[in-house]
């Protein structure tokens, strides 16, 4: 059976031969053949056609600032068109491997492998799973919104052209509709003229909740159930796995843009965007429940439900007769209709949320089933039901997040009017007074009297008093989690639970409105982390609190801070160190752990394939329960096309399942003490490699002149500053543009400096080569570890780094480029001996893609090195240079 009328090669060929006439359309022949000239010269050096890049090099530096600005923006146009096609073979490649039954982590595997267990066993580890991705707004997204709808409409049309039988007719229609569409993306401007702001971004991930995932979520819960019902031989109720939540318009830290007037609007724009295509989907049910009354009998508790409807809305039962009449299941669905209509409405009579819309499927699903409808329910029913269970009334809940010190200040300027010096208390001395606070009746600060406090502390406590009406107005899903970062001390979470106890949203013991979870990246609080947990679990009004939230304590781990202060080895050992000691204290509590990854997009800050990432995990903290966020050009990428975003989810169901399982069997990982001492000493050395590198004077520098570090800072990626303090130095710059600078360079160190050091230090003490490739056989950790660094080996290229290189002074270039070159050469050769191959990628794919990319992206290397070499750019340059940002992260697919 033929699936697909076209393959990527045709696609890639097909797509740059339309913007080459585009290019010539729009411009001119002679600017035509100068981009064709740039690319067939890096064509050249890539293929050992030429000895050199230095003729290419010298045609751009040539150009005029025009033409130089027309050259980047036809690769740059190029990449985000090639990106499609890339696209659509994975596309592909999902539909053939799902016809041909042999996707290894589909849910029909998952299915094979619990059918080992017995059907209780099988029923508990789906109760104990559930799944929250949950998308940042971190500005790693290098793509306006106006450029990615364009590219979506192309994509679409490669679809149709791929999927569908066509006419000659027709595909000349579609190919002259691409022609638009190209032609209207070359005319559109590639760089923001402002930066976005924080709805921009809210509104950004809404648009993958509502345009994607909403219609995705059905078709996984159906494929699983099915499988399952395959393999177990039994119907299993499939609960709810997986949901979705969000920082968007809600988190504050390092970001001044984001108020409360920010995520008052998320959260209402959130619920009418959920509402209306609940709305939707049930006036397309209306369309398939068109059952005769007379001819069936709907059941005692569907009559009861449809007459309860009556006496709320007699207006709209009047209506809803007389247009249905002797139609049951239409005059249900008509006053369902109503009832979302009304949700946040003055007018009595709408849902309060979404139990009650799921309520009232379920009472149509049974009344269904009772007359042999069961196919209908299936087909019909249940998608919205699992849709409705899924995203409520508030497509994604929000988290809160902001620094710790920002709570501190604002309880200590609050207190100090009323004679309390908490910034003089000792750290005990403030879990103490936190506690008699939360636990007493009285209130203790007005959170409304904020005269005389700083603009910082009079929005922490604004903050805190909306959010009771916001849990009010939305419910307390809606917005129920807070995240307090650089979280050091057990007083550092209390003060969040004594402000959300002043809000009123906690009353112990009886509720607990927020779960506060503590986000640990310093080395302080990791190492310290039974200090904090274990006098958090032990204080009287923590447990209560925790009680009230179902002893779940939810601890987010951040990984990029952790491998910027301590670099990529030494930092995944140590967050694996971590998870296996924050579950040991957890369990020692009986307290359920549920670890928040603060993973990125890049592999240096705990990017990669998830499904493999959730494999890795330790079985001991394994609880069922995960969550990780989501962010930048990673959100696009895996949730952009709706088959993409479907077998994401799948793959992620699949581990999780396997991993739960494997976690009930084994709930003690063994794994060797060699292993361990193993790791001890190749962290430790790897750690000390990289820290003398950030810390060898002139390295700051080097770093702001090898890399374009001030160019990204000015770009408007996000609506969050690049730094914290706007200082220089590598502890001060976030994470995000960090990477950011190292993948525009080609030399991506973050994801591999200072392996071939640790590596070396542990065959140095006497250890064995073979004691490696046992570890990388036999331990998911140490292999997936491996395995994502040689994605960052694979990626760099230090004949585009030496460009970059040239750009430092002569003494530093000397003193640091060798220095990493000599790194990455000895990882690339260890990182394949132990893994017992030639070539540092193991997928064949991205073998592929990096051939048919590198030599796009060295045109623009090449400008970029050239424009950033200059002292004054006219502004068509400084352009120019920004459009070769963009281009270079479309052509790696991959920002910070």
């Amino acid at each position: 059976m033929q699936l697909h009328n076209r393959e990527v090669r045709q696609d890639v060929r097909e797509l740059g031969a339309l913007l080459g006439d585009v290019l010539e359309d729009q411009t001119s022949r002679r600017t035509f053949e100068t981009v064709e000239s740039c690319r067939t010269a890096a064509i050249d050096y890539r293929s050992g056609e030429a000895d050199s890049r230095r003729p290419l090099a010298t045609e751009l530096e040539g150009l005029s600032p025009n033409h130089q600005r027309v050259v980047a923006r036809a690769f740059t146009t190029y990449f985000e068109l090639i990106n499609l096609a890339e696209e659509r073979e994975r596309v592909r490649s999902i539909r053939e491997g799902s016809q041909e039954d042999d996707l290894d982590d589909s849910l029909e595997t998952a299915a094979e492998e619990l059918a080992e267990e017995d059907v209780e066993t099988v029923e508990e580890i789906l109760d104990d799973v559930l799944i929250e991705p949950t998308f940042t707004a971190h500005p790693t997204e290098a793509r306006r919104k106006t450029v990615k709808a364009k590219l979506r409409t192309v994509a679409t049309h490669l679809e149709t052209l791929d999927e569908r039988l066509l006419t000659d007719k027709e595909s000349s229609q579609i190919w002259r509709d691409l022609d638009g569409e190209v032609t209207s993306l070359w005319q559109t401007p590639q760089v923001r003229k402002r930066q976005p702001e924080p709805e921009d971004e809210a509104r950004n991930v809404q648009w993958y909740l509502e345009n994607t995932l909403f219609d995705v979520v059905g078709e996984v819960y159906d494929e699983l159930a099915d499988a399952l019902e395959t393999e177990l031989d039994a119907t299993v109720d499939v609960p709810k796995l997986f949901e979705f939540r969000s920082w968007a318009g809600s988190d504050r830290d390092g970001n001044p843009f984001v108020t409360p007037e920010v995520t008052a609007n998320t959260l209402e724009r959130q619920r009418e965007v959920i509402v209306e295509r609940y709305h939707d989907q049930l006036k397309r049910l209306s369309g398939v429940l068109s059952q005769d009354g007379s001819r069936i009998d709907v059941g005692e508790t569907f009559e009861a439900s449809l007459e309860a409807d009556r006496e709320d809305l007699p207006g709209t039962a009047r209506t809803a007769e007389e247009r249905y009449p002797g139609e049951p299941y239409r005059q249900k669905l008509r006053h369902m209709r109503e009832r979302l209509r009304r949700v946040g409405d003055v007018r009595p009579g709408g849902y309060a949320d979404g139990e009650e819309l799921h309520d009232d499927l379920d009472v149509i699903a049974k009344s269904l089933r009772q007359n042999g409808a069961e196919t209908v329910v299936e087909a019909h029913v249940d998608p919205l039901r699992r849709q409705v269970a899924t995203f409520g009334f508030s497509l994604a809940s929000l988290d809160l997040r902001d620094h710790r010190q920002k709570h501190t200040d604002a309880i200590g300027e609050a207190l100090e009017r009323d004679g309390i010096d908490y910034d003089a208390l000792s750290e005990d001395e403030r879990v103490d007074l936190l506690t008699d606070a939360i636990l007493q009746d009285e209130q203790v600060i007005d959170l409304e009297n904020r005269e005389g406090l700083t603009e910082e502390s009079a929005r922490v406590l604004e903050l805190f008093d909306r959010l009771a009406g916001w849990q009010a107005e939305y419910g307390v899903h809606a917005i129920d989690t807070y995240a307090i970062s650089m979280t050091d001390e057990p007083s550092h979470v209390l003060e969040v639970l004594f402000l959300a106890d002043q809000a009123g949203i906690v009353s112990l013991p009886e509720h607990c409105g927020v779960d506060v979870v503590p986000l640990l990246e310093t080395e302080y609080a990791l190492s310290g982390a039974r200090r904090i947990m274990g006098t958090l679990f032990e204080n009287e009004a923590y447990t209560q609190a925790l009680e009230a939230r179902g002893r779940t304590q939810e601890i987010m781990l951040g990984y990029s801070d952790s491998n910027k202060e301590n670099g990529f080895l030494a930092a995944n050992w140590s967050l694996y160190e971590n998870q296996l000691h924050l579950a040991e204290i957890c369990d020692d509590y009986d307290v359920t752990m549920r670890l928040f990854h603060g993973r990125g997009g890049s592999i240096s800050r705990g990017g990669g394939p998830m499904n493999e990432a959730l494999l890795a995990l330790p079985n001991s903290t394994i609880t069922g329960q995960v969550k990780f966020t989501e962010q930048g050009e990673a959100i696009a990428e895996k949730y952009g096309n709706p088959r993409i975003a479907e077998r994401n989810i799948e793959q992620m169901v699949n581990a999780q399942l396997r991993a739960r399982k494997d976690a009930i069997e084994n709930p003690e990982e063994e794994i060797d003490e060699e292993w361990i001492e193993a790791m001890d000493t190749m962290a430790d050395a790897a750690r000390t490699e990289y820290r003398d590198l950030l810390e060898t004077e002139g390295f700051v520098s080097y770093f702001e002149e090898a890399t374009p570090i001030t160019v990204i800072e000015d770009l408007a990626l996000g609506s969050r500053p690049a730094s914290r303090s706007g200082e220089r130095s590598v502890e001060d710059l976030r994470a995000i543009p960090w990477v950011f600078s190292w993948t525009q360079s080609r030399c991506i160190l973050p994801g591999w400096y200072a392996i071939a050091s640790g590596i070396d230090a542990f065959l140095d003490d006497g250890g064995e080569i073979e004691t490696l490739q046992e570890m990388y056989e036999e331990w998911p950790f140490f292999r997936t570890t491996l395995d994502n660094a040689a994605l960052s080996l694979s990626r760099t290229d230090l004949e585009i780094a030496a460009e970059y290189a040239d750009l430092a002074t002569e003494e530093r270039r000397d003193r640091f480029f060798p220095r990493l070159t000599e790194e990455y050469e000895r990882a690339a050769d260890l990182v394949t001996t132990i893994g017992r191959r030639e070539d540092l990628h193991t997928r064949d794919w991205l073998g592929e893609n990096l051939e048919r990319r590198n030599p796009y992206v060295d045109p623009l290397n090449l400008l970029q090195t050239h424009l950033l070499g200059r002292t004054h750019l006219t502004d068509v340059e400084e352009r120019t240079l920004r459009l070769t940002v963009k281009g270079i992260a479309a052509g790696m697919k991959n920002t910070g």
